[in-house]
């Protein structure tokens, strides 16, 4: 792909002047840089984000004329997860992303633990197999969904060790090796990266927080959640390896990547320092996924509760509860027993 530079734009000096002919942030970053919306030869991910956004909103109006109720804070969820996507994908984030580490530790912990949690909190394949007709066109693509969450691709893809897995080497397997130089290298390695940040962390916690209808949930029952101790100790599994690279990346006395090697004249910026400061962001930011994650999962578990107390008072009312009858039938076969053995 060719493109143009801009004639009042000076060219990049290091590593991205070798990628060819992109735009670049050429001035020192300051808060209002970072905020402003950055042109990019193809918008890809915030195409993606107004896309995810107005697809929800129609979804949400289906629903609405057909008189069915979509929970309000699911859609501020997933309005909150767009948000957070545009903006460190269609603001000055993403531009300077390419000139500092820590900047792009910024998108990388914010795409990979922070949208993806946003995102599956407003249950878009809920909303999606609500809002598709069951007739038609529309209705092979609901079916065709249905087959999907039942494949055995899916169900192997979903699996916890496998989410893990994908998770983890995010990490070590793009930093710790020349991958990442490799899709820096091109403007479509690096939005690919992006992609797979955001990928990778809505499958891992889409599997783990049980909102939508997934594999994991149907080999369980139509209506059951993970147990609250298996996803407890899946999220407490990720946290010291992000712990881990962190303090490695902070400590380190040598570049890991070759990329950003070479930060702009005139910026005051020193490439081990800021490399020091992407580490520094990555052991910090574990935990504001962990505690939203984990609020989210005692809510819903709350939530579960009260679904079967209500569902075991109106049990009783109609007089079959079989938790009660289950107990009187205990309790007479043990006084059987007792006058037996008398």
């Amino acid at each position: 792909m060719t493109l143009a530079w801009d004639p009042t734009t000076p060219p990049p000096v290091g590593p991205m002047s070798m990628t060819g002919p992109m735009w670049m942030p050429t001035r020192s970053p300051t808060f209002g840089r970072m905020i402003a919306w950055h042109p990019q030869p193809i918008p890809l991910l915030p195409a993606l984000a107004v896309g995810l956004l107005a697809a929800y909103l129609v979804g949400t109006a289906v629903l609405h004329r057909r008189g069915v109720r979509w929970p309000v804070h699911r859609t501020v969820w997933w309005v909150a997860g767009v948000a957070t996507l545009l903006a460190v994908t269609g603001t000055g984030v993403d531009g300077y992303g390419m000139e500092l580490f820590s900047v792009h530790m910024v998108q990388h912990m914010v795409l990979n633990m922070l949208t993806p949690v946003l995102l599956v909190l407003g249950a878009p394949i809920t909303l999606l197999l609500r809002a598709l007709p069951s007739a038609g066109a529309a209705g092979r693509v609901r079916r065709g969904l249905l087959r999907l969450m039942h494949s055995r691709f899916l169900t192997a893809l979903t699996h916890p060790m496998v989410t893990f897995v994908l998770f983890i080497t995010s990490l070590y397997g793009l930093y710790f090796t020349p991958v990442f130089d490799w899709l820096m290298s091109t403007w479509w390695g690096h939005n690919l990266m992006l992609v797979h940040f955001l990928v990778v962390g809505f499958l891992y916690f889409w599997s783990l927080l049980g909102v939508d209808p997934n594999p994991r949930l149907s080999r369980r029952g139509p209506r059951s959640l993970p147990s609250p101790m298996v996803s407890v100790m899946e999220i407490g599994a990720t946290a010291p390896f992000h712990a881990f690279f962190g303090v490695a990346v902070m400590m380190s006395t040598t570049l890991l990547v070759r990329f950003y090697a070479h930060p702009m004249p005139g910026w005051g910026v020193s490439a081990l320092a800021d490399q020091a400061s992407g580490g520094g962001i990555a052991w910090a930011f574990t935990e504001i996924p962990t505690l939203l994650v984990l609020g989210a999962l005692l809510a819903t578990w709350q939530r579960s509760d009260e679904r079967r107390n209500r569902a075991a008072e109106r049990r009783w009312k109609r007089g079959e509860d079989t938790d009660l009858e289950r107990y009187n039938a205990y309790l007479q076969a043990l006084a059987r027993a007792d006058q037996e053995r008398a």
